[in-house]
């Protein structure tokens, strides 16, 4: 499971450049021509990281990353012809975390991608780690130190999509989704009895625990 990156431009050609450099680092990559898009795409899609222009139609950089960081700190670069001080401070100021000014070199870019990726933890390999315990997404195995817990998959899938985010809230909506695609009319309770089996298999394992959030959902939750 790849980290997804979306990229806001109004340029086509911009965008295309970007996501063949993203491409070639690893990463999906969706895209969007103005800002109410990108958030319209936000609403069913899990984001770990934001390009955004500046200049755009309906809703500039700007007011967008305002809109992001409402509902989740997703790390933003803003993308942009201005080079003003004002301008940048602005970006600062609404939680803009890297601002890089076009024309670009692309692998610059790349390399202002991964610094971010790194300073949030967004781990772009298939194994990732809750303190001493190890999910890999290549193996579809947990490791303990010398234990090795294979679940059935679609336990795996659903604690490694969890993983992925410690305390992130996932409603059961959006698991059922993730896990097993738009069209699955199955049993809506389905989400429920996996997360119980997977507290069976895995629960003693340290680090962490699979947390109920009434109302909302469902999140790992990592031992502080």
């Amino acid at each position: 499971m790849k980290p997804k990156v979306i990229v806001v431009d109004d340029e086509k050609d911009i965008r295309e450049l970007i996501k063949f450099y993203l491409n070639k680092e690893g990463y999906d990559v969706i895209e969007a021509g103005d800002g109410e898009e990108a958030l319209n795409l936000l609403e069913s899609e899990y984001i770990d990281l934001a390009i955004i222009d500046v200049m755009m139609p309906k809703m500039d950089g700007f007011e967008l990353v305002e809109n992001l960081k409402e509902f989740k700190d997703i790390p933003c670069i803003m993308l942009t012809a201005k080079a003003e001080s004002k301008d940048k401070l602005r970006g600062f100021s609404v939680g803009v975390d890297d601002y890089v000014v076009k024309p670009f070199d692309p692998n610059e870019l790349m390399a202002r991608v991964r610094a971010i990726m790194k300073r949030y933890e967004i781990n772009t390999s298939n194994v990732i780690r809750l303190g001493e315990v190890a999910f890999d997404g290549d193996k579809y195995e947990i490791r303990y130190h010398d234990e090795i817990i294979h679940l059935p998959l679609k336990q795996f899938e659903l604690v490694f999509e969890l993983a992925k985010h410690p305390d992130q809230i996932f409603s059961r909506e959006q698991l059922i989704e993730k896990i097993w695609g738009m069209d699955y009319d199955g049993f809506d309770r389905t989400v429920d009895v996996h997360i119980k089996r997977i507290r069976e298999n895995i629960g003693h394992l340290p680090g962490f625990s699979v947390v109920t959030v009434r109302g909302l959902g469902y999140k790992i939750e990592v031992d502080r």
